[in-house]
C-alpha cells in the first residue's frame, strides 16, 4: 500500500525467466521460512494426543492382613477351645467316677452320640432328596425342550417314584394311571401330570404361604422391639421354605433349609428381583392409608409382602415340574387377602 505522497508504480512488462524475479521471490518467501519451524512445532503439538494427569485416588484399605480380623478370629478361637476343653475335662471326670454320676454321664454321652448320628444321616437324606428334585427338574426341561417322548415317560416314572409313598395322592395317582396309556403327543403327558398330581400340591402350598405371611405382619405389626420381629420373620421363612419343599417330596433339614434358601435367593436374584419390586410397589401403593394410620402396620405389610414373595420363589425352585397346565403361585395374588384379614385384626393399627 503506497502513501499519498509517493507516486503510484506504474506497470511494466517483465520476462518469466527475469534474474531479478527469482532473487525478489527468494527475498519475499525468508520470513515465512523462518516462522515455519514454530508453526509446524504448533501443529504438531495440536495434532499430539494429550495425555491426562493421573487423578489422586482414595488408599485402598482393603489391601494387606486385617488385623483386626486376626484379632476377633483368635479371641473366638480361645474361647472356643476353652469351652471344649472345659466340656471334655467335665464328661472324663464323670466318667472315671465308679458312682451313679459316672453311670448317668455314660447314658448321657450315649444319647447324645445316638442324636448326633440320627441328625447326621437325616441331614444327608434330606440333601439327597433335594438333589432328586432337582434331576427331576433336569430332567422334565431337558424333555420339553427336545419333545422327546421317551424322556418325558423315564421323568413321569420318576415323579410318581417320588409321590407313591404319598396317601392323600394315591387317588390323584389311579386317575393318572388310567390316561398315561392314551397319551401319545409328546408334552401332554407332562401337562397331565402337571395338572393331575401337582396341581392338587399347588393349593396347599399356595395355603402354607398364605399362612406364613400372615403370621409375619402379625407379628411385626405387634412386635414391641424390631430385633424380635427380625428373628421370627428369618425362622418363619425358614420353615415356610421347609414346608414347601417336603410338599413336593424334598423334606431337607436344618441345614438342607439353609441350602434351600440360597437356592431360593438366587432364584429371586437371578429371576425374579423386577418381579420382587413390582409386588412390593403395587402392595405398598395400595396399602398407602394403612401406612399413614400405623407405621408397625406398614412394616408389617412390607414383611407379609417380602415372606410372599420368597413362598412363591420357593414353590417355584421346589416344584417338580414347571407350570405347564397349572395356574402359577404369584404373590401378589395372595397379598389382598393377607393383609385384609390382618388389617381387621389389628383394629386400625396403634
Amino acid at each position: 500500500m503506497t502513501s499519498p505522497t509517493e507516486t503510484p508504480r506504474q506497470p511494466r512488462a517483465f520476462s518469466l525467466d527475469d534474474p531479478a524475479l527469482k532473487d525478489a521471490s527468494e527475498t519475499e518467501a525468508g520470513p515465512q521460512t523462518a516462522r515455519e519451524p514454530f508453526r509446524t512445532a504448533r501443529q504438531q503439538r495440536k495434532t499430539e494426543p494429550q495425555t491426562a494427569a493421573p487423578r489422586p485416588t482414595a488408599i485402598d484399605l482393603s489391601r494387606g492382613i486385617h488385623w483386626g480380623g486376626v484379632l476377633l478370629s483368635g479371641i473366638a478361637g480361645l474361647l472356643a477351645l476353652s469351652a471344649t476343653m472345659w466340656f471334655v475335662d467335665s464328661v472324663e471326670l464323670a466318667l472315671t467316677r465308679q458312682d451313679w454320676i459316672g453311670w448317668v454321664a455314660l447314658v448321657l454321652l450315649c444319647i447324645v452320640g445316638a442324636s448326633a448320628l440320627i441328625l447326621i444321616l437325616r441331614e444327608i437324606v434330606g440333601l439327597l432328596r433335594l438333589a432328586r428334585l432337582g434331576r427331576l427338574q433336569r430332567d422334565v426341561n431337558e424333555a420339553l425342550k427336545e419333545h422327546d417322548m421317551d424322556r418325558e415317560r423315564r421323568a413321569v416314572r420318576h415323579l410318581t417314584s417320588i409321590l407313591a409313598g404319598r396317601p392323600d395322592l394315591q387317588w390323584p395317582l389311579a386317575r393318572f394311571a388310567d390316561h398315561e396309556s392314551a397319551v401319545l403327543k409328546p408334552g401332554d403327558l407332562l401337562s397331565l401330570a402337571d395338572r393331575e398330581l401337582i396341581q392338587p400340591l399347588d393349593g396347599e402350598a399356595r395355603r402354607t404361604v398364605l399362612k406364613a405371611s400372615k403370621r409375619v405382619a402379625m407379628v411385626t405389626a405387634l412386635s414391641p422391639m424390631a430385633w424380635i420381629a427380625m428373628v421370627y420373620v428369618l425362622y418363619e421363612n425358614l420353615r415356610m421354605l421347609r414346608a414347601l419343599a417336603g410338599l413336593y417330596g424334598g423334606r431337607p433339614g436344618p441345614l438342607g433349609g439353609l441350602k434351600l434358601a440360597r437356592m431360593v435367593i438366587g432364584h429371586i436374584i437371578a429371576t425374579g428381583g423386577i418381579a420382587l419390586t413390582d409386588d412390593l410397589l403395587g402392595q405398598f401403593l395400595g396399602q398407602d392409608l394403612l401406612r399413614r394410620l400405623s407405621r408397625r402396620l406398614g412394616e408389617g405389610a412390607f414383611n407379609g409382602a417380602l415372606t410372599a414373595r420368597v413362598g412363591a420363589a420357593g414353590v417355584e425352585v421346589c416344584r417338580p415340574l414347571p407350570f405347564i397346565s397349572a395356574p402359577p403361585i404369584r404373590a401378589r395374588d395372595m397379598l389382598a387377602e393377607a393383609f385384609r384379614r390382618n388389617t381387621m385384626a389389628t383394629g386400625g393399627g396403634q
